[in-house]
């Protein structure tokens, strides 16, 4: 674990080319390592996320958070980025795939990479983890309370959004879910019916579920913050990451 890091604004080549912003923090020295893609949460490319950036590099990784926002709202406020992406139905899921694409790449191509690269998102980034570790080559993905894995959005949902039931048996990593309880979307049903679809599918996985937390309980600057679950949460992605990415 290293207390020194830099951290910085930069560009990478996402889906179809295009260029977009991102946020990269990486531990001193130049021993081999493992890198972490960050998907963020749909409130957006804000503060939150970038302290969960450099926590990794805390932690002796490359970690990188690319904006999936930068083409809706380019230099924008991450809630006015945001509300724009919303009002647009949200990032399309192919799009997505892309950016976690290239910021694996960029990763795996700094000279300090081991080669091992996962992925974690919040939130909406949960499910859109998931949705990577489907169709990129990763070597572990983290789901922190994730909707709409499975599940069906409610009735005027804003966001154009499916389940991943149908993409589940092509899931090429081991998966880290972490879950609320108290939460509505992903409820405890929607967990055990994705328990139920990756143990019939035989896929690596491993998911934890805390009373008397609800959805969002690692926004430490929200009121939804639960320390006890988020402390927990954090041992166990430390855990599973040094596993899987080695470190």
């Amino acid at each position: 674990m290293s207390d020194s890091l830099s951290a910085r604004t930069t560009r990478i080549t996402g889906h179809g080319g295009d260029e977009i912003e991102a946020y990269l923090a990486r531990p001193d020295g130049e021993a081999p390592r493992g890198g972490v893609v960050v998907i963020h949460h749909m409130p957006g490319y804000d503060r939150a996320t970038k302290e969960i950036v450099r926590r990794f590099a805390e932690l002796g990784y490359d970690a990188i958070c690319p904006n999936l926002y930068s083409r809706e709202a380019p230099g924008a406020s991450p809630d006015d980025a945001a509300a724009t992406a919303r009002a647009q139905g949200g990032v399309p899921d192919e799009r997505l795939v892309g950016d976690v694409a290239g910021a694996a790449s960029h990763l795996r191509a700094l000279p300090t990479s081991n080669g091992r690269v996962g992925v974690i998102g919040y939130c909406s980034g949960g499910r859109q983890s998931v949705l990577a570790a489907c169709h990129l080559d990763l070597d572990a993905a983290v789901d922190c309370y994730g909707a709409f894995v499975t599940g069906t959005p409610p009735e005027g949902f804003p966001l154009k959004v499916t389940n991943l039931v149908d993409q589940l048996p092509g899931l090429r990593a081991p998966l880290l879910g972490l879950f609320g309880v108290e939460d509505r979307f992903p409820g405890p049903e929607q967990v055990a019916e994705l328990e139920q679809i990756l143990t019939a599918e035989g896929k690596e996985f491993e998911f934890h579920s805390y009373e008397g937390a609800g959805h969002a309980f690692f926004s430490v600057d929200r009121p939804s913050y639960n320390v006890p679950a988020a402390n927990d949460g954090w041992e166990r992605i430390t855990a599973f990451y040094a596993k899987h990415l080695g470190g």
